[in-house]
C-alpha cells in the first residue's frame, strides 16, 4: 500500500493506541505518533517503524506541527477523573485538535468514544464528556467518524479488568442495581478492525457509528459468563438498591486494584444502558466472514495469556503480544489479573556449566534441595486429593526435554545452559510455575535466579498464596542456598588423598 495516507495516532501509550499502531503498520499504513513524552514509546517493538512528534494535546502550535501532512488522524485522548475538571480538559484538548486538523488540512479524524446513541435519562459525566468530544470533532470541518463502544473485552481494558477482579475475588457479593443494566460488549480485536477500516472511509462520511459485539447482556450476566469461562464456581449475586455510584466506586476500590479515581467514572457510566441503536458501520466495514467475536470467546481470548503459561514478572511487562487481547508493556500495573511472584537470586562461585548441571538434574532421586519433609508432605497431600504426587520421578537422571514429567511438575520450556521452566501439575487453586535460570552479572560472575510464580483462581487462590507465603523463606530460600552450594561443590577440583611414602 505505497500510496497509503500517513496516520497520526494520539494516545499511543494507552490501551487502544498501543494496540492500534502495530495493526496500522501491518495494514501498510505509515504511522506517526503524537506524544508528550516520546521516551514512553522507545521500548515498543514497533518504535523503529514509526515517527514520533512531541506535542502536548493542549498546545495548538505543537499539535498543528504533528498533524502536518497527515491523511488520517486518530484521536484517542481521554481524561478520566472526578469533578468537572476532566470534562474541561477533554473539551479543551478536543477543540485544539479539531482546529489544528482543519488548519493542517488533515484528510480525516477517527475518534473512539463511548456509546451515547438512544440513551434515556441523564448521561454519566464520563459518557457526557465522550459525547461532547465527538460533537467537537464532527463539527471541525474535517471529515470525521466517531466510533461509539460500550465495554471493551481484552486484557488491559479498564472495564474488563474491573470485571475480572470483581468476579475472581468475590464468589458471593452484594451488588448495586446497576448490575441489571444492559450492555453490548465488544472484543478489542473487533474494535481495532473498525479503527483500521475507518482509515479508508469515503470522504463524505461524517457521523457517529455504534459498534458492539453480537451479545447483549447485563453486567451480572457478564460476571457469570466470565466465571464460567475462567472455570470458577458459579457466582452468587445479591442485589440491593442502596449502593450509590460513589459507594460502589469505593467498594470496587477496596476489592480490586483498579484505582478508585478510575473506578468511579466507570461505575457511574454503568447506570446508562449501552446497547447499539444501529449497525450502519457494516455498510462500510463488513463484518468478518465468521462474524464478530461472541462474548465468551472474547473472554477466553483475553484469558489465553494465562492459560498458555506465558509468564513474566508481571503481566504488564510482557513482550509483544500474540493478539490484541494480550497484555502490553503500556498497560497499567494492575492490568492482566493477579500474579504472585517469589523471586530470589544469588551469585555462584562456579562456572555456569556447573550450575546448569545441578539445575537440569533437579527432582527425582536428587530431590528439590530444600526441606525434604515439606516436599514429601506436599506430594502426599497432592496424592490424597487425587493429584499425581511425587511418584512420577523423572525420565532421565541427567537430562530433561520439553514435555517431560518431573515429580508433580511438567517441563514447559528449556533453553540448555540458561533456563528451565516447570509448570505445576499438583492440585492447586490456580496455576503455578517454577523458573530456574543461569545468568551473568556485570562483573562477569555466574548468577542463579529462581522464580516461583502463582496465578490464583478465585478467592481460594489468593487465600492459598497468603497461607503458604510464611514458608517461602524456608522452602525457596533453602532451595536457593543449597543449589548454589551444590554447584560450587561440583566445581571444586577433587581433593587428593595423602600418599604414604616408603622410607
Amino acid at each position: 500500500m505505497s500510496s497509503a495516507p500517513l496516520c497520526l495516532v494520539t494516545g499511543a501509550s494507552g490501551y487502544i493506541g498501543g494496540r492500534l499502531v502495530p495493526e496500522l503498520l501491518a495494514a501498510g499504513y505509515p504511522v506517526r505518533c503524537m506524544a508528550r513524552d516520546p521516551a514512553k514509546l522507545s521500548d515498543r517493538s514497533w518504535s523503529g517503524d514509526i515517527k514520533v512528534a512531541r506535542a502536548d494535546a493542549r498546545d495548538p502550535a505543537a499539535v498543528r506541527r504533528a498533524l502536518e501532512g497527515v491523511g488520517v488522524a486518530y484521536y484517542l485522548i481521554h481524561a478520566l477523573g472526578t469533578g468537572s475538571s476532566f470534562e474541561d480538559r477533554d473539551r479543551e484538548a478536543a477543540r485544539v485538535f479539531a482546529d489544528a486538523a482543519r488548519d493542517a488540512r488533515a484528510g480525516r479524524i477517527v475518534y473512539l468514544g463511548g456509546m451515547i446513541s438512544g440513551q434515556e435519562g441523564a448521561l454519566s459525566p464520563h459518557l457526557r464528556s465522550r459525547g461532547e468530544v465527538g460533537d467537537i470533532l464532527l463539527g471541525s470541518g474535517v471529515p470525521a467518524v466517531a466510533l461509539q463502544a460500550a465495554v471493551i473485552i481484552g486484557s488491559g481494558s479498564a472495564s474488563f479488568e474491573m470485571l475480572r477482579y470483581l468476579t475472581e475475588r468475590l464468589p458471593a457479593m452484594v451488588t448495586p442495581m446497576w448490575v441489571n443494566t444492559r450492555i453490548q460488549p465488544i472484543a478489542v480485536r473487533d474494535v481495532l478492525r473498525y479503527l483500521v477500516g475507518a482509515a479508508s472511509l469515503p470522504a463524505d462520511v461524517n457521523r457517529r457509528f455504534d459498534i458492539g459485539g453480537p451479545d447483549i447482556v447485563t453486567y451480572a450476566d457478564m460476571m457469570r459468563r466470565y466465571a464460567a469461562v475462567a472455570s470458577l464456581t458459579p457466582r452468587i449475586l445479591v442485589r440491593v438498591p442502596v449502593l450509590t455510584p460513589r459507594l460502589s466506586a469505593h467498594w470496587v476500590g477496596l476489592v480490586t486494584p483498579v484505582p478508585s479515581g478510575l473506578a468511579k467514572p466507570l461505575v457511574e457510566s454503568l447506570r446508562n444502558e449501552v446497547v447499539a441503536s444501529e449497525h450502519d458501520i457494516a455498510d462500510y466495514i463488513p463484518d468478518p466472514p465468521d462474524g464478530l467475536l461472541p462474548l465468551d470467546e472474547a473472554i477466553a481470548l483475553a484469558l489465553r495469556h494465562t492459560r498458555e503459561g506465558d509468564v513474566s514478572t508481571s503481566w504488564s511487562s510482557a513482550g509483544t503480544p500474540g493478539a490484541p487481547s494480550d497484555p502490553l508493556p503500556s498497560d497499567p500495573s494492575w492490568a492482566g489479573g493477579s500474579l504472585y511472584v517469589d523471586e530470589r537470586t544469588s551469585v555462584v562461585r562456579a562456572p555456569a556449566e556447573a550450575l546448569w548441571q545441578i539445575i537440569e538434574g533437579i527432582g527425582g532421586p536428587s530431590g528439590w534441595y530444600s526441606f525434604r519433609a515439606a516436599w514429601a508432605a506436599r506430594g502426599l497431600l497432592d496424592r490424597m486429593s487425587g493429584g499425581v504426587g511425587l511418584r512420577r520421578g523423572r525420565r532421565d537422571p541427567r537430562h530433561l526435554r520439553v514435555g517431560d514429567a518431573l515429580d508433580f511438575w511438567r517441563v514447559e520450556a528449556i533453553t540448555p545452559g540458561q533456563l528451565l521452566r516447570l509448570r505445576a501439575e499438583m492440585k492447586l487453586p490456580g496455576l503455578a510455575w517454577l523458573e530456574l535460570s543461569v545468568g551473568q552479572n556485570e562483573d562477569g560472575e555466574t548468577t542463579y535466579r529462581q522464580r516461583a510464580i502463582f496465578q490464583p483462581r478465585g478467592l481460594a487462590g489468593h487465600a492459598y498464596w497468603r497461607a503458604i507465603s510464611p514458608f517461602h523463606g524456608i522452602v525457596f530460600g533453602g532451595m536457593l542456598r543449597n543449589i548454589t552450594a551444590a554447584a560450587e561443590r561440583a566445581a571444586r577440583p577433587p581433593t587428593r588423598s595423602p600418599v604414604s611414602r616408603a622410607r
